[in-house]
């Protein structure tokens, strides 16, 4: 997925709710700091997303937007709507949100987690394909390991040493 699909995602997501601010969770988020990143991050095609004002919206966001529904069929990527608690995220990082906001976009505000706190959800989810994207942000220097490790702070001592034990693996493999 591309910044332009993204940004059709959130327009059609905000027509569909009725909600002006959208949430991005999943790895598409990184295109809201880094709108031409690397192809090899990504490969997604959904976008993990909630309504900010009302996230039970989201449901109805999957409903219209998401796989397998015409929006998808039509153009080949699609919206799936998550609750907020899907990612777990360090403290602040509502203060860390990466705004996404342009013409394109249509009146609608997509409020992207910023680089560390995605690559510290992605490092909790621990699946091959969430290491692979941290591997590919550090790779690419879209993030260091310092930055993910400065905003460790207000996550579980348990998750915290498993982010720092994720994180060396991806850093020496």
């Amino acid at each position: 997925m591309n910044r332009q699909q993204l940004e059709h995602v959130l327009r059609a997501s905000g027509n569909v709710s009725g909600c002006r601010e959208i949430v991005i969770l999943g790895s598409q988020a990184i295109l809201g700091a880094f709108p031409t990143a690397p192809a090899d991050l990504l490969s997604s095609m959904e976008v993990d997303l909630y309504p900010l004002e009302d996230p039970d919206k989201a449901d109805l966001i999957d409903g219209c937007l998401g796989e397998l529904s015409p929006f998808h069929e039509a153009f080949g990527y699609y919206a799936h709507g998550v609750g907020p608690e899907t990612a777990v995220l360090p403290a602040g990082w509502k203060d860390r949100l990466v705004r996404l906001e342009n013409p394109n976009t249509g009146g609608i505000i997509g409020w992207c987690i910023s680089p560390a706190d995605l690559a510290i959800s992605k490092l909790l989810a621990g699946r091959e394909k969430d290491l692979d994207f941290v591997r590919g942000m550090l790779k690419s220097n879209l993030i260091s390991r310092t930055t993910i490790e400065e905003v460790l702070g207000g996550l579980k001592d348990k998750d915290a040493t498993t982010v720092l034990a994720r994180l060396s693996r991806c850093s020496n493999g």
